[in-house]
């Protein structure tokens, strides 16, 4: 299973959406809080393009987008071939 990263906010329901639908896959993931890690929010901005909002999901290195966009993977059923690539 290729790496997970999400960086989030802890206050943001997106976040936590996103977090819900990576747990339910089993899927173990590492997350990066840029309110408690000023420097993870510069780096979030260079990985996700400029992307401001949380959260912003990697997997395996690619950018997937945030919680809408990893919702949309899912039912079009892209995620779970990314996720077992």
């Amino acid at each position: 299973m290729p790496a997970v990263e999400i960086y989030t906010r802890s206050w943001c329901g997106y976040c936590h959406a996103a977090k819900r639908l990576l747990t339910s896959k089993g899927v173990t993931f590492t997350e990066y809080d840029v309110e408690k890690a000023p420097d993870r929010l510069r780096e979030m901005l260079e990985r996700a393009n400029g992307r401001r909002t949380v959260p912003q999901v990697f997997i395996g290195g690619r950018h997937v987008g945030g919680s809408d966009d990893l919702h949309a993977l899912d039912r079009a059923g892209k995620l779970d071939p990314m996720l077992a690539a």
